[in-house]
């Protein structure tokens, strides 16, 4: 039952780190917004094309702007944190429980 247990907490770390450089992704996004950036840059198209799939859904939902600041890359964030603090937390503990570690 240890294999089971360490492979879902090396799942779980796997997951926090991709969470947390998506956490970072989108905070660069909304920097970069503020700037009005060329938008034929490669790098930007790159952080809008990872970006946008996750912000569209709840622009969709709250509406594009809250006056003239667009509050969904907070709404992510707080989601990221949140599965962050929920959902890998308890994956880790459950791994620790199944005898991995």
């Amino acid at each position: 039952m240890f294999i089971i247990g360490d492979l879902i907490i090396a799942v779980a770390k796997i997951l926090d780190i991709v969470l947390e450089f998506y956490k970072w992704i989108v905070i660069i996004v909304a920097l970069i917004s503020w700037v009005s950036p060329d938008p034929y840059n490669p790098i930007v198209r790159f952080l809008r094309t990872v970006t946008e799939p996750a912000l569209r859904p709840i622009r969709r939902i709250v509406g594009y702007r809250l006056g003239p600041l667009d509050i969904s890359p907070l709404i992510v964030i707080l989601v990221i944190l949140f599965t962050q603090a929920f959902l890998i937390k308890s994956l880790i503990k459950l791994g620790y429980k199944l005898g991995g570690g």
